[in-house]
């Protein structure tokens, strides 16, 4: 069980790699903002989807019909066991009741609360350690284990698309995020977009969401190329694997990126800690004031005026990380291409 969001589900990989391979079948049960992320992992059989009011961040009312069709669900499964994945705000236990009346023999997750019998597997973890290794200690604990070779870094399934949309080197710009507080502003990605262009070095490719697509044309411009709202995850994806490099904010692509072994340019608002939320297992440079006002708020609209902690960051900071991160010698390899990153 993983049911927030698209990056929360991708963090999420190497864990369900670890309980896949200790398993004959393993189901995964996302909300709708993770269920394309789901999708992509190694290791799912099945993905189910339920949005849970006591997890997203838009939540839908508590209704106990849709609550006993996810005990219908869960039953109709014939589990031997669950797990209950979290990030380290979020309480597993009003999960763990729903698995206990759907009749799951076993379930472990993390918890600071005391669970009473809603768990079998109370796990604890430091609070500041990556969200992939806080995953996978739990589903270690819970009797997973890597294969052999795996190397606990985020993954996708083979398979994926992986057709680049240009010849020539080029960079992809992520302008838009899940929370305003975590975001650029739009025109610095504009200016970036004309100065990487004007430099002749590469090519930019802005991507976002339908929903962002008056953005990614803003930041195109007529310099870059604009595929806001073309793309779906599995094509975006794509997209990273072939990019020099990325820049992204604190949102689901940033993980992606790290799932393909993209070098990430992290614009990271520390509304939430960076050790916790970087890119992971990838090159990364990580900008903005992680001592910012605005420090461990998880803040969706930013509480201090003058975004002071991303705005502090220029163009020619984030050039200066491109270039940092490409002439990076052997980074590694892109995990759906097999090139390395120049």
């Amino acid at each position: 069980m993983r049911l927030d969001s698209l990056g929360d589900v991708l963090v999420t990989g190497p864990a369900v790699r670890a309980l896949a391979h200790v398993s004959d079948g393993l189901d995964l049960l996302c909300g709708p903002l993770g269920r394309a992320a789901g999708e992509l992992l190694p290791g799912v059989d099945r993905v189910l989807c339920w949005s849970a009011p006591w997890i997203l961040a838009d939540p839908p009312p508590v209704d106990p019909d849709a609550v006993a069709e996810l005990c219908s669900m869960v039953r109709a499964g014939g589990y031997d066991r669950a797990v209950v994945f979290t990030s380290f705000h979020q309480s597993p236990l009003p999960t763990a009741l729903v698995l206990r009346l759907a009749g799951v023999p076993w379930i472990g997750a993390v918890s600071v609360d005391y669970p009473g019998s809603l768990l079998d597997l109370r796990h604890r973890v430091d609070d500041d350690i990556p969200e992939p290794e806080r995953a996978l200690s739990l589903a270690l604990a819970s009797g997973g284990a890597l294969p052999d070779g795996d190397d606990g870094r985020l993954a996708l399934r083979t398979g994926i698309r992986t057709r680049p949309p240009t010849d020539r080197p080029y960079v992809v710009l992520h302008p838009g995020t899940s929370a305003p507080a975590r975001a650029w502003p739009a025109e610095r990605f504009r200016a970036l977009t004309e100065q990487l262009t004007a430099e002749g070095r590469f090519e930019v490719i802005v991507t976002g969401s339908p929903a962002e697509r008056e953005l990614t044309a803003y930041v195109a411009g007529d310099r870059g190329r604009d595929l806001g709202g073309l793309l779906d995850l599995e094509e975006l994806a794509a997209t990273i694997a072939g990019a020099s490099a990325i820049v992204v904010a604190n949102t689901g692509p940033a993980h992606l990126a790290a799932a393909v072994g993209t070098p990430v340019v992290s614009l990271f608002a520390p509304t939430v800690p960076a050790v916790r939320w970087a890119p992971y297992g990838v090159p990364r440079v990580i900008l903005g004031d992680q001592d910012a006002p605005c420090r461990g708020t998880r803040a969706r609209e930013c509480p201090v005026p003058g975004h002071p902690c991303l705005t502090s960051v220029t163009t020619d900071d984030v050039v200066a990380a491109l270039l940092e991160l490409c002439d990076r010698p052997d980074p590694g390899e892109h995990r759906l291409t097999g090139r390395k990153v120049r």
